[in-house]
């Protein structure tokens, strides 16, 4: 019998609510894996065929975890940023993803160039699943025709994160919502 999408909802409202930091944030990992190797769930939301965007499937009133649905036609890469205080959890159903968590070696009260080097580099493919920790620098990358689900732990929307620029090594704090019209506008 399949993990199904309420069952899903369930067990990350209990693991929330039970343990808020990382051991909760496991559970809710290995819960979307488990998610999207039921193919009725992933047909509906993921489809290839699906047009391009990103799609609230439930959120959830008493813990503000979001499920979203992201359905790509072409590959794209962001640049490295944070998801300031939230966390995101990230689950592979079509192509791949290359993900990237970074670490700040300068003193970010300091004020000069900020200096990043790779910590981790791991890539989900279909049934896989990740997490970017509260305050974690990542970047993704993905392929044409990719689809993934996220579960993240707010609206990210509304969270402020800080968004790197590799070539001048500089930082701006941003909304998400700034942040993915600045991404779409600059692939044109």
């Amino acid at each position: 019998m399949a993990y199904e999408l309420e069952e899903f909802c369930n067990d990350c409202r209990g693991a929330i609510q039970s343990d808020p930091g990382d051991g909760g944030r496991e559970v809710i990992r290995d819960k979307l894996a488990e998610l999207v190797k039921n193919q009725d769930f992933v047909a509906e939301h993921c489809w290839p065929g699906r047009p391009f965007g990103t799609y609230t499937v439930y959120q959830d009133p008493e813990t503000d975890f979001h499920l979203l649905a992201h359905c790509f036609d072409n590959g794209s890469k962001s640049p490295p940023h944070d998801h300031g205080k939230s966390w995101a959890i990230y689950a592979q159903t079509h192509g791949y993803t290359d993900m990237t968590v970074w670490d700040r070696n300068d003193d970010p009260a300091a004020g000069g160039p900020v200096d990043l080097s790779v910590r981790e580099t791991y890539r989900l493919n279909p049934g896989d699943a990740g997490i970017f920790h509260p305050g974690d620098i990542h970047t993704i990358e993905f392929n044409d025709g990719s689809r993934f689900v996220r579960v993240t732990g707010t609206d990210l929307n509304q969270e402020a994160q800080a968004i790197y620029n590799m070539a001048d090594k500089t930082v701006k704090i941003a909304s998400a919502a700034q942040a993915i019209d600045s991404e779409s506008k600059s692939r044109g």
